[in-house]
């Protein structure tokens, strides 16, 4: 635990958006960062487990520090950060698709968004035990491997016959409305 309490101080330490609002709220109300950073960690989490937004706010926090982290990724020289990044974002669409079909039966478990949540943090976490490149180097890869020559050839038969119908739909309209011309 004193890891923890460890790596949460040298958080407040760094200086990035999140610390430099403690800052001026510390500033504002004489509260130590520390008590209000904990404040609104327990609100987030009581928020995640009876909250009524708990869906949005859970989406929130998987959405907008990785749609962050991967613009600063693209931004960068190294190609390591990118992968990270598209990995994350794979196994997020692979998780919203599965959750779509599944929602229904999920939203009856408790504290269903609380481990949502959790799973999405693990899915972001840095270092060797990242999440989304755990699933993705054990599940997802063995899958895609096995099976994507099926999809390639499928998408590419679909993309034929959707360019034949688009095709079809585009030629000019006036050449089926014209009556053919005949000499007098």
């Amino acid at each position: 635990m004193d890891g923890l309490r460890q790596r949460f101080e040298r958080f407040l330490e760094q200086r990035n958006l999140a610390t430099e609002a403690l800052g001026a709220l510390e500033a504002r109300t004489g509260v130590d960062r520390r008590y209000l950073a904990g404040g609104a960690v327990t609100l987030l989490s009581l928020c995640l487990l009876f909250g009524y937004g708990a869906s949005l706010l859970c989406n929130l926090i998987g959405f907008v520090y990785p749609a962050y982290a991967s613009i600063k990724a693209i931004e960068s020289p190294s190609k390591e950060d990118d992968t990270v990044w598209l990995t994350y974002w794979v196994v997020f669409a692979l998780f919203g698709l599965a959750e779509f079909f599944s929602d229904l039966l999920l939203f009856w478990f408790p504290f269903y968004y609380a481990g949502k949540c959790a799973f999405l943090l693990f899915c972001m976490t840095p270092g060797p035990w990242n999440g989304a490149l755990v699933l993705y180097r054990r599940v997802i890869r063995p899958l895609f491997l096995k099976h994507h020559a099926a999809v390639d050839s499928a998408l590419s038969h679909l993309g034929g016959r959707l360019l034949d119908t688009a095709a079809g739909i585009t030629r000019d309209p006036q050449s089926d409305l014209t009556p053919p011309q005949t000499d007098n």
